[in-house]
């Protein structure tokens, strides 16, 4: 006899698994990428003896992943809402090409250059998204298309050359700090200060948002599971500001960063268009059937795409401070691989924007780490289509499950 046929007969009541371990097992992707992450971190900074976690190598780590945490955040929605844009590395490049020509070539100020090219870059997702969305042409190829399409228009914009440099002021977007007026010789206080502020500002949003949940009777994460997270959240902000601050202090571009995630994750979690996205990826005829303007939606995520594209290629061309007719080369492949290795799903419907920024970083930090050790171009490359293709595989196994 089994086991509920056994309580059946004995009048018991049947075994049921403990609420934290069925809260764990339902969020067992968005824990498993932190805990990834974490460990990554660790084995890399004991391989490299220390040299991964320095403030100077991390401060060099924002740096370098800074513009693919800002394309991935758009092409999460992308790939929440059943696409995908293989144009992101190409129009990322045509738009710096575009702003160093504005600036340069015709004596620009940066903030007008700034505006053009984020306007650019919307009207490229668009045009982009009418085929998409409206003529119903795949993703894939309208944005192969455009993927060529946008590397011969660099070319010809730059006619074959480098242009920079840039005025310091637009240089400061991706190379600057924030301001010290708190002064410090050896720690600049007022990094360390956003990074407290910061900090105390996620638990109380996270207590105030358990309050709310608790209130409408809604599912809860386990009491345990959320005090260590979040406290554990909030001493990661306070132990890297520390170390940024020991340094130059909080870059202009993690700012920037910290803004985006915080609106992305606004609008995914809190917002009516953001549940509608996840509606659309996850049965689009089903939504469309609810009264979803489908067409619509999926059209305005590629506009968000190329509007988060440009500002990307206006902080990478920063960074360099040039253009060159192969800036922007392979970053598709970095942005797209941060959303799967994050936990989104590659037919849609699911994904978190957290997950695309820890998956960013897991690329990021592996990236890094393996510079540091001393690691071929070749091999970094193998063993980052070995990541992808194992997270991707870990997604098909549990939905066939």
């Amino acid at each position: 006899m089994s086991l509920p046929e056994a309580n059946a007969v004995q009048g018991a009541a049947p075994v049921t698994p403990k609420p934290h371990v069925g809260f764990l097992k339902n969020n067992l992707r968005e824990y498993g990428m932190l805990i990834s992450l974490v460990a990554i971190m660790v084995l890399f900074q004991v391989l490299t003896d220390g040299t991964l976690l320095r403030p100077l190598n991390l401060t060099n780590l924002l740096l370098q992943n800074s513009y693919v945490v800002i394309m991935a955040l758009g092409m999460l929605l992308v790939i929440v809402a059943g696409h995908i844009d293989l144009s992101v590395g190409s129009v990322c490049g045509f738009i710096g090409a575009l702003a160093a020509v504005l600036m340069v070539e015709y004596e620009w100020h940066f903030i007008p250059t700034a505006i053009v090219s984020i306007a650019a870059g919307a009207v490229i997702g668009a045009a982009q998204g009418w085929f998409v969305a409206f003529r119903k042409i795949p993703s894939f190829i309208v944005t192969l298309a455009g993927m060529l399409v946008f590397k011969g228009l660099t070319l010809a914009l730059l006619a074959g050359q480098s242009v920079g440099p840039f005025p310091v002021e637009f240089q400061r977007l991706s190379s600057g700090f924030i301001p010290d007026p708190l002064g410090g010789d050896t720690l600049r206080t007022t990094s360390l200060v956003v990074g407290a502020l910061a900090a105390a500002a996620l638990v109380f949003f996270k207590l105030r948002g358990r309050a709310k949940l608790k209130a409408h009777g809604m599912e809860q994460e386990p009491y345990a599971f959320f005090l260590v997270k979040n406290l554990f959240f909030a001493a990661i902000i306070l132990f890297f500001s520390y170390l940024l601050s020991t340094y130059k202090g909080l870059p202009n571009v993690l700012v920037v960063m910290a803004v985006l995630i915080v609106v992305y994750d606004f609008v995914t979690n809190r917002t009516t268009i953001g549940r509608r996205i996840y509606a659309l990826g996850g049965n689009e005829k089903a939504a469309r059937l609810s009264g979803v303007k489908t067409q619509r939606l999926a059209f305005l995520t590629f506009v968000n795409m190329g509007a988060l594209v440009a500002l990307a290629g206006l902080v990478f061309a920063a960074r360099l401070n040039t253009a060159t007719p192969k800036a922007g080369l392979g970053f598709e492949l970095d942005v797209i691989a941060a959303c799967f290795i994050g936990g989104a799903s590659a037919s849609g419907g699911v994904g978190r924007v957290m997950g695309a920024v820890i998956g960013a970083f897991i690329m990021g930090v592996m990236n890094n780490g393996m510079s540091i050790l001393g690691i071929g171009i070749d091999y970094q490359q193998v063993i980052k289509g070995l990541v992808l293709l194992a997270a991707v595989f870990i997604d098909v196994y549990n939905k066939n499950k």
